[in-house]
């Protein structure tokens, strides 16, 4: 019987999901269902690009800050256009960030051109991205399994003595039966549940004498792209285990004690990651919005060399959904401010009303506002609860006078 037998029963390379509660199988079917409207979704190629970037530098700083790095979100992504320059004692805080950004750039090159094989070589790769050029102690080598005991927190790593049969058994179990979808449907619920128990199992084993954590994360980042979630979407679990810090490092102290189960964990992770795949979908569901309401506008003035077209369209463009009082529409923008110029009030009185007229503009009690709900479909017929928002029943007939309503 090897050590980490006796010491740490934890670490078995079993999992018994038959404890798992129904709404955990519920999660992972909508984080499934997500994922795939999130491939090939039409997007401006800018915004995309943005989204990438946004969201790599979310990852890449979340892996680091879990550790204690203490850089900003807009500094990450000043680093990534190469335009944050932070003073010699902090250099090592970028080249933290830097590490991970560049580890996921080639994770994603290398699956670009073919399949990732998971081996312990493999391990000791990521682990010396994550390390690479930053300070060490003597006894951690990047990418080197480490030779002598480690203690993190309360929590003591597995016996040296068993690293390379650990992480080989690790690779092993993880590539084998147990994670392989029965179907295709079932790719992307079993990926996820493979790449967190990756995850904490590394930190379990905690096999390097620096960068376990960020290694752990690392490779779950690298299953779930392996998986073909989108590079958007990977970046999403190390997110949610920054902004619920104090979480994470309770539910993995919980799940290495004598008695205890994988199971929280895995349901902590999955809810954080179906919440975090909610708020990124509404996100991109708000830049579809902004495209079609913009297009809808344009084809409702198909008249481009009338003046008051020209203004009553750029008028709507500009106002959004926020209430505005009448009296400070000239001023929402320059080119809004320049067509009313030199224009009396009733002018801006009557343009409203043809916008009213043609449903596209409501009065609220606080001013005006556009109607962009006009263009969204299929929304439910039924009375929102009061104090629950807005009624959706008014913003799915439409047009005003709607005989459903």
């Amino acid at each position: 019987m090897r050590t980490f037998e006796r010491t740490r029963p934890w670490i078995s390379f079993q999992l018994d999901l038959t404890r798992a509660a129904p709404r955990f199988w519920l999660l992972l079917g909508e984080a499934a269902s997500k994922c795939e409207h999130l491939v090939g979704v039409p997007l401006r190629p800018d915004f995309a690009r943005k989204m990438h970037q946004i969201y790599l530098a979310k990852g890449a700083l979340a892996t680091t800050a879990i550790e204690g790095n203490t850089l900003t979100e807009e500094q990450v992504l000043r680093a990534l256009g190469n335009e944050l320059h932070l003073p010699p004692s902090q250099q090592y805080l970028k080249k933290e960030v830097d590490n991970i950004v560049g580890a996921c750039n080639r994770i994603q090159q290398e699956l670009k051109e073919g399949e990732i094989v998971l081996t312990r070589e493999r391990l000791c790769l990521l682990n010396g991205w994550v390390l690479e050029g930053l300070p060490q102690a003597e006894e951690a080598v990047p990418g080197r399994l480490r030779t002598h005991s480690v203690v993190v927190g309360r929590y003591r790593g597995a016996p040296a003595e068993d690293g390379e049969f650990l992480l080989d058994r690790l690779c092993e179990w993880l590539s084998g039966p147990d994670f392989r979808p029965p179907s295709g449907e079932w790719t992307i619920p079993y990926a996820i549940i493979q790449a967190v128990v990756g995850h904490v199992y590394l930190a379990w084993i905690h096999p390097f004498g620096d960068g376990n954590g960020r290694t752990a994360r690392l490779l779950e980042f690298e299953l779930l792209l392996s998986a073909g979630l989108p590079s958007v979407a990977a970046h999403l679990l190390s997110n949610y285990y920054n902004r619920t810090r104090a979480h994470y490092y309770a539910r993995l102290d919980r799940s290495s004690k004598k008695g205890e189960s994988l199971l929280p964990f895995l349901e902590y992770a999955v809810e954080g990651f179906v919440e975090e795949l909610r708020a990124q979908v509404a996100e991109i569901r708000e830049q579809q919005l902004e495209l079609v309401w913009r297009n809808y506008v344009h084809e409702r003035f198909p008249d481009k060399n009338s003046p008051a077209n020209a203004r009553r369209r750029r008028l709507l463009l500009d106002l959004g959904k926020k209430s505005v009082p009448v009296s400070k529409l000239s001023e929402i923008s320059p080119r809004v401010a320049a067509g009313y110029a030199g224009k009396t009030p009733v002018t801006l009185r009557r343009d409203c009303r043809a916008l009213e007229a043609m449903d596209l503009l409501e009065r609220t009690p606080t001013g005006v506002r556009a109607k962009q709900e006009v263009v969204l479909a299929f929304l439910p017929w039924r009375e929102k609860k009061a104090g629950a928002g807005t009624d959706q029943s008014s913003a799915a007939a439409g047009v005003s006078g709607n005989p459903l309503h």
